[in-house]
């Protein structure tokens, strides 16, 4: 008897390490990509602004974007830090972020564009452009987000965003090279190398 608790108790640990190692994996992967046209032109692609201003991604031609979708409360929402210092550091002419509030993970971002800008400014002094909260999987999914999800669009690979902060980068021809998880820090070398270059 006391060997099948043991055996159920070392079973049920390892049971447990399993699902953390997946987990681990699943918010900290990354896949990154060499270069391939895309089915659908990046640049014919627009969004709103957080203020409600027509953007489009016609003028990122020759840039290098990261696009991450964002929340203000989630485990991960301390990532705005990172991703102000890397704004801060290579972002302008040739470096660019866009952030795409959503809502679709645990509710962690259910403010007015209002509410989620003052947010932003606030407690992280938020520079880079933020967009219009968005859908980022499912039936209403932002075309922005349907291109990188979807390889008939991006050219590359179907991605699934499975939670907040999420991050893509789309070179300067605009070509998606890089599907970067949650757990990824902005300040991952992938990323940084990418920015600098």
């Amino acid at each position: 008897m006391r060997i099948d608790l043991q055996w159920i108790a070392i079973s049920g640990l390892l049971l447990i390490l399993a699902f953390g190692l997946s987990a681990w994996k699943l918010y900290n992967s990354s896949a990154t990509y060499l270069p391939q046209p895309a089915m659908e032109n990046f640049y014919d692609l627009n969004a709103n602004t957080i203020e409600g201003a027509a953007y489009s991604f016609s003028q990122l031609k020759g840039k290098r974007i990261l696009i991450v979708n964002t929340a203000s409360r989630c485990g991960f929402t301390p990532q705005y830090a990172e991703l102000e210092s890397l704004n801060n550091q290579y972002g302008g002419d040739n470096f660019v972020i866009l952030g795409f509030p959503c809502n679709q993970f645990g509710r962690q971002e259910p403010g007015s564009s209002g509410e989620i800008a003052t947010f932003c400014e606030k407690n992280y002094g938020v520079s880079f452009q933020m967009m219009e909260k968005v859908d980022v999987k499912g039936p209403e999914a932002h075309p922005v987000y349907q291109w990188l999800s979807e390889k008939a669009r991006n050219g590359v690979e179907d991605h699934k965003v499975a939670w907040n902060f999420h991050k893509f980068l789309v070179d300067e021809e605009g070509r998606l090279v890089a599907s970067l998880r949650s757990g990824v820090s902005p300040l991952d070398a992938t990323i940084v190398d990418f920015a600098k270059r």
